[in-house]
């Protein structure tokens, strides 16, 4: 298992999205929510993912896909 800390930025068109949810769902990663600002235009939130590696790296490149800007915080934590 790995970790990965990440800023997910939504713009408008996805606050009111279940990303998350689908994220999980989808992807098999376990998404541990830190932060959070979402607001009715703008939202963003800091998490850590959790997952296998090629699963949390399927994840950051399908949140990139959907709109989402991913920004790394650099922990990267195993487990």
């Amino acid at each position: 298992m790995i970790g990965v800390r990440v800023k997910l930025t939504f713009p408008d068109t996805l606050v009111r999205e279940p990303i998350i949810a689908r994220l999980v769902r989808e992807l098999d990663v376990v998404p541990n929510i830190r932060r959070a600002d979402v607001g009715d235009r703008s939202g963003w939130i800091i998490c850590e993912l959790d997952g296998e590696g090629s699963k949390v790296d399927r994840a950051l490149e399908w949140l990139n896909d959907q709109g989402v800007q991913v920004d790394l915080l650099g922990d990267v934590v195993e487990s």
